[in-house]
């Protein structure tokens, strides 16, 4: 590798080009086939529990900042709903092409508009769900592209962020760069403390209904699927317990939710993953 920085596509086809990190690619939805990709996360537990919190306002405009490769439009747009896609990027793996691509070959009509999400060229109230994922870490200005994504949303409109990567204090954020796969590469990581989001939802005045941290929900620790995620719990409890009792205690009411909110109350890696729920009033 050169130690020129690469851009954002030429990190990915690094990525994609190394053996070892296939689990990886296949996880991040870098696929060679875009559809493929884009219908494995429709059908994934991750996608189902996004829907699941965003179902009362589907059928409706959806706005999907920082788009990427275009996967959550699409599915967004297989639901029902009309998307606008915002990517500044133009390429064609990773970014407003690629999402071209994808919208032509599954015959859907999906809107592209290549600009970042803090200046949004879109009216007030004009949609019914600002999405996305893994985006507001990513922002130059983070209270600036909560408060555009509140302004171009209607009333009771739902703002929903997903996997964003989380710190405990500011050193951890060079000890979370110095780990991520890809930003030695192209140098475009970031992450926030828990506060610094929370503050800038707040200020835009919009109303946090929720916010899921590393293993609260499938959103955030996925691609493990649910029924993985218990049975390594299960598994650490047999240390102590035995597999009966560790799986008896596993099925009472509550009991995974419990450890859950423990894991995510003791855990302080830095970057780990929360989500954020918030309605405009």
């Amino acid at each position: 590798m050169s130690d020129k920085q690469l851009t954002w596509e030429e990190a990915v086809q690094w990525l994609k080009s190394q053996s070892d990190r296939q689990e990886l690619v296949r996880a991040c939805y870098y696929d060679d086939s875009a559809l493929e990709a884009a219908q494995r996360f429709a059908s994934s537990e991750e996608w189902q529990a996004v829907y699941d919190i965003a179902k009362n306002w589907m059928k409706g405009k959806v706005l999907d900042l920082g788009a990427g490769n275009g996967i959550s439009s699409y599915a967004f747009a297989i639901a029902g709903c009309q998307v606008t896609a915002l990517e500044p990027d133009p390429s064609e793996i990773v970014g407003a092409g690629a999402i071209a691509k994808l919208a032509k070959a599954a015959n859907l009509d999906i809107e592209i508009i290549q600009n970042f999400g803090e200046s949004l060229p879109f009216a007030d109230n004009s949609f019914d769900i600002v999405y996305g994922r893994q985006i507001l870490h990513h922002a130059k200005n983070l209270p600036k592209l909560c408060q555009e994504a509140a302004r171009v949303l209607r009333p009771n409109g739902l703002f929903l962020a997903t996997r964003e990567h989380t710190i405990s204090k500011y050193q951890d954020l060079e000890i979370f760069l110095q780990t991520h796969p890809l930003h030695q590469l192209y140098g475009g990581e970031n992450a926030f403390l828990l506060k610094q989001y929370y503050k800038a939802i707040a200020q835009s005045d919009l109303i946090l209904k929720d916010s899921y941290g590393q293993y609260q929900s499938v959103i955030n620790y996925a691609p493990t699927t649910r029924s993985q995620h218990q049975q390594n719990i299960t598994n650490k409890l047999e240390k102590y317990l035995g597999l009966r009792l560790a799986k008896w205690v596993c099925a009472q009411p509550n009991f995974i939710e419990l450890i859950n909110n423990i894991y995510t109350w003791r855990d302080r890696t830095p970057g780990r993953l929360y989500s954020f729920v918030a309605i405009k009033p």
